[in-house]
């Protein structure tokens, strides 16, 4: 679809080249589900068509231009028709299945955890020799590339999955990164990460804490599992279908609230007795004394 002609035609502002939500092969524009904050959120994948919310994940074509443009369905089916699109319904039956054929691997000057490292995280009131004990952290260099990714002086924590290390994800500890987190490159990840949580199988059980990211598992330890991020995947509502209770414990900004109830929907739709843990702050932010009693409250 010409997105950027259906944008110009109906006046919808996008971001130029020099904003920082600006990237190549997308054209980003304000989220209009992003309530409160809209930004420029909403990316359109010009070379395979689609729109994924790095807020609030991914959306159809017809649902999009319906509440950007105030349009019914049909209309919104139209217009995309009117610029070279076709159905989505039918893309998604005959997109072909990626292979990927990159090897997996770290990116460069990969190392264990240095002392400026270890600082980052006992300023964040985390132990590091016992989280690069108990998660295999380690940390990246003042260059570190990987797919022409830079991952440089961040913290890699592996994502492992039935004992095998499958992908991995940093976090900067310099404060200046616009994206704070960055992800192996899904052509070389073993499993997509957003298939599968992160936390210790091992210590699962029949009540699991499910939260945003790794840095809150860090927090909670035993017992949590992350979805990377708010936007989660119906792969992942599957794999903690499995649990019998599920606590969700996200973030307590209006989005993350959001699609914390979204998550409890789809799992009591599936059975399962979950609620939602509310709280001031994100677990990684909050004292450990205060973080374990809560989790003690729970089990």
């Amino acid at each position: 679809m010409d997105i950027l002609s259906l944008y110009r035609d109906h006046g919808i502002q996008i971001a130029e080249e020099y904003h920082r939500h600006s990237r190549d092969g997308w054209i980003n524009t304000a989220c209009p589900h992003c309530i409160g904050n809209p930004g420029y959120h909403l990316g359109y994948n010009i070379d395979e068509n689609y729109y994924r919310c790095w807020r609030c994940g991914f959306h159809s074509e017809e649902d999009i231009l319906m509440k950007l443009l105030h349009l019914s369905f049909p209309q919104a089916k139209e217009l995309i028709k009117q610029y070279g699109g076709t159905s989505q319904v039918k893309r998604v039956k005959e997109k072909k299945r990626k292979i990927n054929l990159k090897s997996y691997r770290h990116p460069s000057n990969t190392v264990p955890l240095t002392d400026k490292h270890k600082q980052y995280l006992a300023g964040r009131g985390f132990d590091p020799d016992y989280l690069e004990s108990k998660w295999g952290l380690m940390s990246t260099g003042p260059m570190s590339v990987l797919d022409e990714i830079q991952y440089k002086h961040s913290i890699l924590a592996p994502i492992i999955w039935d004992d095998q290390e499958v992908s991995f994800q940093t976090r900067d500890v310099t404060g200046k990164r616009t994206e704070k987190y960055l992800t192996c490159n899904m052509a070389r990840e073993i499993i997509t990460h957003k298939h599968i949580l992160y936390g210790n199988q091992h210590s699962w059980q029949d009540i699991v804490i499910c939260v945003e990211g790794i840095t809150d598992v860090w927090r909670i330890g035993d017992g949590a599992a992350a979805t990377f991020g708010i936007e989660f995947k119906m792969q992942q509502v599957r794999q903690l279908a499995k649990f019998k209770r599920v606590a969700v414990w996200f973030d307590p900004d209006p989005q993350a609230a959001k699609q914390a109830l979204k998550m409890i929907d789809e799992l009591k739709f599936r059975g399962v007795d979950a609620f939602v843990i509310s709280s001031n702050e994100d677990p990684a932010a909050m004292k450990q004394s205060e973080v374990d009693y809560i989790v003690k409250q729970i089990k």
